[in-house]
C-alpha cells in the first residue's frame, strides 16, 4: 500500500507564517481555540529553553473526495478568509494558535486568566531572568495587559513596557517583547535601542549577546515535528486520525465532520439540524434523538436507494455496494444523498411517534433501545402510511419487540440497522422469510428475575406491554395513553411495597424485579407508601369514587390476580403475574419464550393444589362482576344433555369479551349462584372423560373462534372444589382488538364482542370503533 505521509520538520517562523499568509487553516470541525494566560506562558518557556512541543498534522488540500470548509487561524488577518489554503491543521491547533497569536498576530491575545475571566495581554522576556542560568524560565516570561503596564492593587504603577523606551529601561534588564521575536527588522531595531539605553554601550552589547543566545536564537531556530498527509488520504482516515491524535479527549462527531464538508458546498448543516430539530423540541420522545442518529437513518436510505439503482443496472457479476449506516457510508454521505432523504425521515418522525405511542412508549428515557429507531424510522419512511394497515403493522410489531425481547440492540448495531431494514421490507413488502432479528430473537424465562431497573430493555418493554394490553390508570380507570401517562406522573411502581415484603420475608431479589411492579399513578402510590395491599386497596376505596368490583378490573386489567391481592398474597400474585407477563412476551414476539430446566415461577406451587382451591373458592364467594363469570357447562346442554354450540358461543363470548375488556376469569362447572355443579356433568359427552380432553377441546374451540394467536391470553387450570372439578380460565387483556373467525351459529364470520359492566355484548359500526378507539387508540 503506498505511503499517505510523510514526516519531517518545519521551522517555527514559516509555520506561522504559513497560518498568515492563510496556506495553512483550520478544517472547519475543529474546535475553537481554549487555551489560557497560563498554558501560553509555559509553551513560550519550552520553546526559548527548545524544549519539545509536540508534533503538528497537516493534510494536503486537493482531494475532490475529502473537501472540508476552512477557516483561519485564530487572529489571522481577515483578508485570509478567502484564500484557498494548501494545508488543513489536523492536530496542534491550540499550540500552533497560541504561537501565532503571541508571536505573530501583532495584536494583544485575548484570552482567561487563571478565573475563567477575559483578559487581553502582550508577552515579554525579562532580559535579566533569561541570562541567569538558575533563573525559572517561566516566571522570566512576563504577562501584561492589553495597555502593557503593570498595576498595583491600589492602582499605582509597578511596571511600564508600553513603549520601546520603557521596555529597554523595565526592570533590572529590560524586557523584550515576544511579538516581535521572529522579526528579525523589528528585534534588530528594537536592539539598538536597547544598546543606546544603557550606561556603557559595551555593557550592554554583553547582556544582549548572553539574551541573544538565551532566547532570541532559540525561537528562531526552533522547527516543529510535523507528520503530512497527502491528498489521497481518505476523509475515514482523517476522522480515524484526528480523534486518535485529538488531546482533548472529545471525540470528532461525524456530525461535525459533514458539518465541515457540506460547508464546502456553502450548506450549513448546522442550521439545517437546529432548524429540523426544533419541528419535535416538544415531544418528550424524541428529546434524546441526537445529530448523529438523524444522520444514521438518513445514510442507512440513502445507501439503500444507491443499493436499488445498481442492482437494476448492474450487469452479472458486478459488485453492489451494500446497505449500511457503518461510520465509513455516513462519511461519504453526499450533500444531494442528505438533502433527498432528510425531509422524508423528519416527516416521518410524527409516524414514528404514531407507533411508539401505540405500543405505550411515551417518553425517551423509557425507550427499549434507543438505537432502534435507526431502522425504525428508515423502515416507516419507505413503507409510509402502508405501515399501519392491519398486516404490515403485525409484523412490524413483531419485530421491534423480538428486537427489545432479544435484547438484539445493546452491542454493536451497525450491521443490524442494514440487515433488518433490508429484512423487514422484504417481509411485509414480498411476504418474504422472517428477519434474522425475529429469528434470532429468544428470552429465557428467568430473566425475568432479574429485570429490576430501567437500564434493561427488556424491563421497559414489560412495562410498556402492561400498558398496551390495557393496564388501566388506578386513578380514573381509563387505558392509559400519552395524555394520561403525563397528567397522572404514571410511572413504573412496586405493587407490594418494598419495606412490606423486607418484613414479611420475601426475598429482595423477587420484591424488586419487574414481575412485583405495574404502571401505577403518583396519586395511587400516595396510597401505597409501606402498606399492605389490602390496606392501601381499602384507602383508595374509600378517598375514590370506586367500588371493590371497578377497583378489581383496574387491577386485572394490570395481570394482577385481585384477589390474590387483597389476600396480600405475594406469593399467589407474584406466580400468576410471572406466567402471564412470558405469555405477553411470546405473544409480542411470535416466539416461544425459554424456560430450561425451570418450568415456571419460583413458586411454582401455587399453580395447584389448595393455593389454587382457595383462590376459586375466593372467587365463588365474591360472587360475578366485570371481571368474574361463572358457567355451568362449556359444552353440554344440561336441558338436552347434548353437545350445544349455543353453550360453546356462551363461552367464546365470555372470553372474548374479557380479551377485548380488561382481563378476567371464567369458571366452568359453578352455576350463577355459586353453586359448584363441577365438570362432571360436561365430561359426560367426551369420549375420553378427563380434564385433559376438556381442555383440548377447549384449545380448539378457542383456535377455531379466534386463531392460535388467542392462546397466549387464555391459561386454564383445574381444582378440586367439594370433590368436584373446577375449570378456571383466566383472560389477559388483548394488546389488539380481537374480533371472532366464526358466528353464533358456527358459520364464518367476523364478530366483535366486548365487555360492558357485568355482561358482554356484540358491537358493530360506530359503537365497535368507540369502543376500539377508547380501548386501544386513543
Amino acid at each position: 500500500m503506498a505511503k499517505t505521509f510523510e514526516s519531517g520538520d518545519v521551522p517555527l517562523a514559516d509555520l506561522l507564517n504559513q497560518a498568515r499568509q492563510g496556506v495553512l487553516q483550520l478544517p472547519d470541525f475543529q474546535r475553537g481555540w481554549v487555551w489560557d494566560d497560563d498554558h501560553i506562558v509555559s509553551l513560550l518557556a519550552s520553546v526559548s529553553r527548545s524544549f519539545p512541543i509536540g508534533a503538528v498534522m497537516t493534510l494536503e488540500t486537493g482531494n475532490a473526495e475529502v473537501r472540508f470548509r476552512p477557516r483561519p487561524l485564530e487572529g489571522a488577518p481577515s483578508a485570509t478568509a478567502t484564500t484557498n489554503p494548501k494545508y488543513l491543521l489536523l492536530d496542534g491547533q491550540q499550540r500552533t494558535t497560541s504561537l501565532y497569536l503571541a508571536l505573530r498576530s501583532g495584536a494583544p491575545v485575548r484570552t482567561r486568566d487563571t478565573r475563567k475571566k477575559e483578559v487581553e495581554r502582550w508577552y515579554f522576556a525579562d532580559i535579566d531572568a533569561c541570562i541567569d542560568p538558575d533563573a525559572d524560565r517561566n516566571e522570566a516570561i512576563l504577562s501584561l495587559p492589553a495597555d502593557k503596564r503593570r498595576l498595583s492593587s491600589r492602582g499605582e504603577l509597578l511596571l511600564d513596557a508600553s513603549t520601546t523606551d520603557a521596555q529597554v529601561r523595565a526592570g533590572k534588564a529590560g524586557l523584550f517583547p515576544l511579538d516581535i521575536v521572529l522579526d528579525q527588522n523589528a528585534t534588530l531595531d528594537w536592539q539598538y535601542a536597547y544598546l543606546q539605553a544603557g550606561p556603557s554601550m559595551d555593557q550592554q552589547l554583553q547582556i544582549w549577546k548572553r539574551f541573544q543566545e538565551a532566547l532570541i536564537s532559540p525561537f528562531l531556530h526552533y522547527s516543529v515535528p510535523r507528520i503530512a498527509l497527502d491528498q489521497k488520504t481518505s476523509k475515514e482516515a482523517v476522522c480515524q486520525v484526528f480523534e486518535k491524535v485529538n488531546t482533548g479527549g472529545v471525540e470528532l462527531t461525524v456530525f461535525e465532520l459533514l458539518t465541515a464538508t457540506f460547508a464546502a458546498e456553502d450548506f450549513r448543516l448546522r442550521d439545517d439540524w437546529e432548524r429540523r430539530q426544533a419541528t419535535w423540541a416538544d415531544e418528550p420522545l424524541l428529546a434524546d434523538l441526537d445529530a448523529t442518529t438523524f444522520l444514521q437513518i438518513v445514510t442507512l436510505l440513502w445507501t439503500r436507494s444507491r443499493w436499488e439503482e445498481r442492482m437494476q443496472e448492474r450487469v452479472r457479476g458486478d459488485r453492489v455496494p451494500g446497505v449500511s449506516a457503518k461510520r465509513r457510508e455516513m462519511l461519504s454521505l453526499p450533500l444531494s444523498g442528505y438533502k433527498g432523504w432528510a425531509d422524508a425521515v423528519t416527516d416521518t418522525l410524527q409516524r414514528v411517534v404514531r407507533f411508539l405511542h401505540g405500543e405505550r412508549i411515551f417518553r425517551a428515557r423509557d425507550l427499549p433501545y434507543s438505537t432502534q429507531l435507526v431502522p425504525l424510522t428508515a423502515i416507516l419512511t419507505l413503507l409510509g402510511e402502508d405501515a399501519f394497515k392491519p398486516a404490515p403493522r403485525a409484523k412490524l410489531r413483531q419485530w421491534y419487540w423480538c428486537g427489545v425481547f432479544g435484547e438484539l440492540y445493546g452491542g454493536t448495531t451497525d450491521t443490524r440497522f442494514a440487515n433488518d431494514l433490508q429484512d423487514v421490507l422484504s417481509w411485509i413488502q414480498d411476504d418474504g422469510e422472517e428477519p434474522r432479528t425475529v429469528r434470532e430473537s429468544q428470552f429465557q424465562a428467568e430473566r425475568l428475575l432479574g429485570l429490576r431497573t430501567r437500564n434493561s430493555a427488556a424491563y421497559k418493554g414489560l412495562y410498556a406491554l402492561a400498558m398496551k394490553r390495557g393496564g388501566r390508570d388506578f386513578r380514573t380507570g381509563d387505558t392509559i395513553d400519552a395524555k394520561a401517562y403525563a397528567a397522572d406522573s404514571i410511572d413504573i411502581r412496586h405493587i407490594f411495597p418494598q419495606k412490606w415484603c423486607a418484613a414479611n420475608g420475601i426475598d429482595s431479589g423477587y420484591a424488586n424485579c419487574i414481575v412485583n411492579k405495574t404502571a401505577i399513578d403518583g396519586q395511587t402510590w400516595g396510597y401505597i407508601g409501606t402498606n399492605a395491599p389490602s390496606k392501601y386497596l381499602a384507602a383508595v376505596e374509600a378517598d375514590l369514587p370506586v367500588d371493590s368490583q371497578d377497583l378489581d378490573a383496574i387491577i386485572a386489567s394490570h395481570d394482577i390476580d385481585p384477589v390474590a391481592l387483597r389476600q396480600d398474597d405475594f406469593r399467589a400474585v407474584f406466580d400468576a403475574r410471572y406466567e402471564r407477563l412470558i405469555r405477553q412476551i411470546e405473544d409480542a414476539t411470535g416466539r416461544p419464550v425459554n424456560r430450561g430446566d425451570n418450568h415456571g415461577s419460583p413458586f411454582a406451587e401455587y399453580q395447584g393444589g389448595a393455593a389454587l382451591a382457595r383462590s376459586i373458592q375466593a372467587l365463588i364467594m365474591a360472587g360475578e362482576s366485570k371481571i368474574v363469570e361463572f358457567k355451568s357447562t362449556g359444552r353440554k346442554n344440561l336441558s338436552t344433555g347434548q353437545k350445544d354450540r349455543a353453550i360453546e358461543w356462551a363461552v367464546t363470548k365470555t372470553v372474548a369479551g374479557f380479551m377485548n375488556g380488561h382481563g378476567g376469569t371464567l369458571l366452568v362447572g359453578v352455576e350463577d349462584d355459586g353453586n359448584v355443579l363441577g365438570l362432571e356433568e360436561d365430561l359426560t359427552v367426551f369420549t375420553k372423560k378427563n380434564t385433559d380432553a376438556w381442555e383440548q377441546w377447549l384449545t380448539q374451540l378457542l383456535i377455531l373462534d379466534f386463531g392460535k394467536g388467542a392462546m397466549a391470553n387464555v391459561t386454564v387450570r383445574f381444582s378440586s372444589i367439594d370433590s368436584r372439578t373446577v375449570a378456571r380460565i383466566d383472560v389477559a387483556p388483548a394488546s389488539e382488538p380481537v374480533y371472532t373467525l366464526r358466528t353464533k351459529t358456527g358459520t364464518k364470520g367476523s364478530v366483535f364482542l366486548a365487555r360492558l359492566n357485568n355482561t358482554t355484548q356484540e358491537l358493530d359500526g360506530p359503537d365497535a370503533f368507540a369502543y376500539q378507539h377508547n380501548r386501544w387508540f386513543k
